[in-house]
């Protein structure tokens, strides 16, 4: 009894120390820079992230990095033949969720990375992405990838990076049809029941499909519709359960930031009212000594 107790309380040491060691990498940072920016670009970028050059630990990431990802996912001409896309990435306490603003970033939406990050099993994170001209931005989850598992010494699964990708460039192609708000809610209301499509014949996943295009007031195309099926089909091969975490997770964060823009959208409202009445007021006290 006394052995199976002390190698308890051996285990739970072991596992305190483990989350005490995680919890460490709360703060640490990476910056990834395009291989392929000028040392004046690069000097424009860490003025964007706001910190020195130097200041943070730096990868650099090539275009052909960049295609291991994408390449028969996302047309040439969106990945180029050059790395410009540049991230800077913090690690939070557990629980914090994904912090995600770009600059620059023409194709792919901050929700967009967030959802396809989130795939790929990066939680609890700040991210900026920014590049020093108008690009796709598709390149960043690369560099995103290789700083997360640099700063934690784990490798993220292979299947979840890749279908991370494949979501973030199927949701920014439907963006283009049905604008994209429209397509990240079809693939996360479509990620909400992994559970039961993964019971389900394609043919009957694919009515799932066209039920909630018609749900969000949405035309798809039979292409389109395949598209969703092949990825749908690929997040069941994944953990469901922590993708399904994951999304209410995502969701409170976003509900949280438009909860702070509408308050600070009232106060604005309650301070331009309250200026304005005092003008009135010294109008009307000025205006009737005439």
């Amino acid at each position: 009894m006394r052995k199976y107790l002390a190698c308890l309380m051996a285990l739970l040491c072991l596992c305190t120390f483990g989350t005490t060691a995680f919890a460490l990498e709360a703060g640490a940072s990476r910056v990834v820079i395009g291989a392929d920016l000028d040392a004046e670009e690069i000097a424009g970028v860490y003025e964007d992230f706001g910190i020195e050059r130097g200041s943070v630990e730096e990868i650099v990431v090539t275009n052909a990095d960049e295609r291991a990802y994408l390449e028969g996912l996302v047309s040439d001409r969106k990945i180029g033949n050059v790395a410009l896309s540049c991230v800077y990435i913090t690690t939070l306490e557990a629980g914090s969720g994904l912090s995600i603003t770009t600059n620059n970033i023409n194709w792919c939406t901050e929700q967009m990375y967030m959802n396809a990050l989130a795939t790929a099993g990066i939680t609890d994170a700040r991210v900026m992405i920014t590049a020093p001209f108008a690009v796709s931005g598709t390149a960043a989850l690369t560099g995103i990838y290789r700083a997360y598992e640099d700063i934690t010494g784990t490798t993220l699964s292979g299947l979840a990076k890749s279908v991370g990708a494949e979501e973030l460039v199927l949701t920014g192609e439907l963006a283009e049809y049905i604008g994209s708000e429209e397509a990240t809610e079809l693939i996360n209301e479509l990620k909400k029941i992994l559970d039961q499509t993964q019971n389900m014949s394609d043919d009957d996943v694919r009515a799932e499909i066209r039920r909630l295009a018609e749900q969000y007031n949405v035309s798809i195309t039979d292409s389109q519709v395949e598209q969703i099926l092949s990825l749908c089909r690929k997040l069941e091969k994944l953990d469901i359960d922590a993708l399904k975490n994951q999304l209410i997770g995502l969701t409170e964060t976003v509900q949280k930031a438009n909860t702070v823009r509408e308050k600070l959208s009232d106060f604005g409202q309650k301070i331009t009212g309250f200026f304005a009445s005092v003008g009135q007021f010294f109008s009307n006290l000025f205006g009737g000594g005439n």
